[in-house]
């Protein structure tokens, strides 16, 4: 089944052409990033209008890329949320009047999961059943993976996400936007035992997070030290990434021992962070677990992961008609 998928939850579009689920044909991402830089996050309404003039471009590109032409494609997959309305509309009505147009099935995909899937594009994909941690933008959580479709929420934060503590730490020492990637450059120049941040475990028996407290404690820190703290800018930086890693990395490992499981992985935008791929991988190590972590260019937000989980709705007869809408958050 060779399916297309579309993504446009965010400020990427994003389309890619996969097979059974599993192997990629093609993949084309269209980055926003320069867009909403100025602004030093995501600007909705920009969003929209850019997802607007780029998607059909990206899609032709997207087939162009496979060699295979529009007439082969079995199925179409899409983001249905959460995520931004605007640009949730653009790839979604999109993929309606395409499919529609095709005269093939479709299917709406919780963006989520399409995440949580990603591991499976890599060729040693974890076996059922597997804990994974999923730290993307607003959403950070634990979930325990049952199949390819079944996954329970064990846990999640209570306030700011990883990601947006990350771009709101970034912002905050004046380095840009997006915040992780120039967060993760930038510690690898300091030292991260220097400055102390705190860990927010909230019960350590449970898997629900919290990283307001740790950004707050970012902003004390430079206002006490107003004079001298952009010289400290690089271990700022690695103290922080240092101590959300360590929650991450604790709730991941601890969840899998609770649960019995030897397998567990990391999906989402901050699972390209370098040093929470090293310290999974070590901590995996320590207690006979196996880490699965997708390549970096499959931890953002990607259309072949959507595919990929459509996929598998869509071998199970999960198909839906035109009146079916969009979702901004989770219930």
């Amino acid at each position: 089944m060779i399916i297309l998928g579309i993504e446009t939850s965010c400020d990427e579009t994003a389309a890619a052409v996969v097979e059974n689920g599993r192997r990629i044909l093609s993949s084309v991402v269209l980055s926003q990033t320069e867009v909403h830089h100025p602004y030093g996050g995501v600007v909705p309404e920009l969003a929209s209008r850019k997802h607007i003039e780029a998607i059909v471009p990206v899609v032709k590109e997207a087939i162009k890329s496979s060699d295979i032409g529009s007439d082969r494609l079995d199925a179409i997959a899409v983001t249905r949320g959460p995520g931004l309305i605007g640009s949730l509309l653009v790839g979604f009505s999109f993929a309606k009047a395409y499919a529609f147009a095709l005269g093939i099935p479709w299917t709406g995909v919780n963006h989520l999961e399409g995440h949580i899937n990603s591991v499976f594009l890599e060729p040693d994909p974890p076996p059922f059943p597997f804990i994974s941690l999923l730290a993307s933008g607003g959403h950070t959580g634990i979930y325990y993976v049952d199949s390819y479709t079944k996954m329970e929420l064990m846990g999640q934060t209570r306030d700011d996400a990883a990601g947006e503590a990350f771009d709101k730490v970034a912002k905050m020492l004046g380095l840009g936007y997006p915040g992780g990637s120039i967060i993760g450059k930038t510690a690898e120049k300091g030292d991260p035992l220097k400055i102390n941040f705190p860990r927010t475990y909230l019960d350590k028996s449970g898997f629900d997070f919290s990283f307001s407290g740790i950004k707050t404690s970012v902003s004390r820190f430079i206002q006490t030290h107003a004079d001298e703290y952009k010289d400290m800018i690089p271990d700022i930086a690695a103290g922080f990434q240092e101590a959300v890693t360590d929650v991450l990395s604790y709730k991941l490992i601890n969840a899998a021992k609770q649960r019995g499981c030897e397998h567990i992985s990391i999906a989402g935008g901050v699972a390209a962070n370098k040093r929470l791929r090293e310290k999974i991988n070590i901590e995996a190590g320590l207690f006979g677990m196996k880490a699965h972590i997708p390549a970096p260019s499959l931890c953002g937000d990607n259309a072949a992961m959507i595919a990929a989980a459509g996929y598998h709705g869509l071998i199970k007869g999960i198909t839906q008609d035109l009146n079916l809408d969009v979702f901004s958050r989770t219930l």
